[in-house]
């Protein structure tokens, strides 16, 4: 999955590099009337994929997001970035192959925004997995695309990958709807 989940970044970059170089002008003109809004709030529904559940079987299970970010300036930013997997189910610890329960976990993450293009941002942070029986203390890379839709309002495609700590990994793709505030 892994292997997947590069060949889609990579494939989404190159994508967004021949559409970005259309959109320079038009964007550059934008570019300090957008800037005046530094707060971001969005809403997500993505599916995150689990490699293993411990039986063999590979598992996507449904979460939703809600993400604040604060832009510092034109390339940098920070997000709090929250998600919660819609679903109960098992994984396998992989320092011990310990099967381990998961009941709705919720995923908390402080992420440094850093704008690659004018629409294509890098996230990276580290963060926490919450559930009733364990935590687990994770580190997040992911990518969005910012495409505005009108003045304050951008859909937002996610793609974020997620170790955890002594846990398991899991790749996250979604769609989002941003507010500019």
């Amino acid at each position: 999955m892994f292997k997947i989940s590069i060949t889609i970044m990579l494939l989404l970059l190159y994508s967004i590099t021949v559409t970005a170089q259309e959109q320079n002008q038009t964007n550059t003109q934008n570019e300090s009337e957008s800037f005046e809004k530094r707060w971001h709030i969005s809403g997500v529904i993505s599916h995150t994929y689990i490699g293993s559940n411990g039986k063999g079987n590979q598992l996507f299970v449904p979460s939703w997001g809600l993400n604040i970010g604060y832009r510092l300036n034109h390339k940098l930013g920070i997000g709090l970035h929250s998600d919660i997997r819609a679903d109960n189910f098992v994984v396998v610890r992989r320092n011990n192959n310990e099967e381990i329960e998961r009941k709705y976990p919720l995923v908390f993450t402080l992420d440094a925004l850093y704008n690659i293009s004018n629409s294509l941002v890098l996230t990276v942070g580290p963060g926490i997995e919450v559930e009733q029986n364990e935590s687990f203390g994770l580190a997040r890379i992911g990518l969005e695309y910012e495409y505005e839709i009108g003045t304050d309002f951008y859909l937002m495609p996610t793609l974020f990958y997620d170790q955890r700590f002594d846990g398991y990994s899991t790749t996250t793709i979604g769609l989002g709807l941003a507010f500019k505030l």
